[in-house]
């Protein structure tokens, strides 16, 4: 059988395998490049960025659970100039497509990041995190509300020509009519899903064990959830979709893409084994060798469903 062909395009972002990292689970890169050779990756997907430098939650901000972890990083980060500076002339180096993971909390702030990305060389695509607070509404996240989504997109998709990726969150009642917002208002591909809203107490003391008090849950755990929603997502969705949620080996990823997802993104295994994503590449090329599958476009949404 000839060589099989890895490289999938996820809504603009050319890779050249699936495989990419989930934001906030493999810094910037440059903190993992003695663990695992980035290269292989398909793609660099860095931690959340805002504006101007962040300091996150207090500690304790994450904490293990069965089949996972509970974190409440709060998007620490070092802003755009900071990330631009210190951390994208390694990433560039290593050629690898990074795709950056924005935040705000405005629609304003949300654009001026984007804007200001564009034209920085090596930078591919950009994943918008949704679950922030609007504080112009309140504090509600931007993700809860599909007219909000659709706002959101659209008022990045005008500062910037990079390929768009809105990152949806799992706890609606019905993921389409969010697909659908992001891709009506200018997304290229979809993102998801973040981690779920979740809380850990420590019983003796009786108080929760994360300063923030809650956090979001991301592990084994929520893979079958996220399984769910993809493939629900997939129906609705005319754009590629990147799925992540709970991939510790190749099974996993293999199960997302089956479901419908483009690519995948290898999240909390990070922590546990840095060469997880490595591994899922190689696994996915041995699953299409076997089923005699030409390329990895072909897995996905390759579902076969009982009549």
């Amino acid at each position: 059988m000839s060589e099989v062909d890895l490289s999938v395009n996820l809504g603009g972002i050319k890779m050249n395998n699936p495989v990419t990292v989930a934001s906030g689970t493999f810094g910037y890169g440059r903190e993992y490049a003695d663990l695992v050779d980035i290269t292989q990756l398909g793609a660099v997907t860095v931690k959340g960025i805002r504006l101007e430098p962040w300091g996150g939650n207090d500690l304790p901000r994450h904490v293990e659970v069965p089949g996972g972890m509970v974190n409440a990083i709060g998007l620490q980060g070092p802003g755009v100039d900071g990330f631009v500076n210190e951390y994208m002339p390694f990433l560039l180096e290593k050629g690898v497509p990074v795709i950056v993971n924005i935040w705000g909390t405005s629609l304003e702030e949300y654009a001026e990041v984007a804007a200001r990305l564009s034209d920085v060389e090596g930078i591919c695509g950009l994943e918008l995190n949704i679950s922030c607070p609007n504080v112009k509404e309140g504090g509600n996240a931007f993700g809860t509300d599909p007219k909000t989504v659709a706002k959101l997109v659209a008022s990045v998709r005008a500062a910037t020509k990079l390929p768009l990726m809105p990152k949806l969150a799992p706890n609606v009642s019905d993921i389409k009519p969010f697909v659908r917002a992001a891709q009506e208002s200018g997304a290229d591909a979809i993102s998801l899903i973040n981690t779920i809203p979740a809380m850990v107490i420590d019983i003796e003391s009786r108080t929760p064990v994360l300063s923030n008090k809650v956090g979001g849950l991301s592990g084994s755990a929520i893979h079958p959830v996220a399984v769910k929603l993809v493939w629900e997502a997939a129906q609705a969705a005319t754009v590629p979709i990147l799925a992540m949620g709970g991939i510790v080996a190749a099974e996993q990823a293999i199960e997302f893409m089956i479901a419908g997802a483009t690519s995948v993104a290898v999240g909390t295994a990070n922590f546990i084994d840095p060469s997880t994503s490595i591994a899922v590449i190689n696994g996915i090329q041995d699953y299409l060798e076997r089923h005699e599958m030409k390329s990895a476009t072909e897995l996905t949404g390759s579902i076969i469903l009982n009549k």
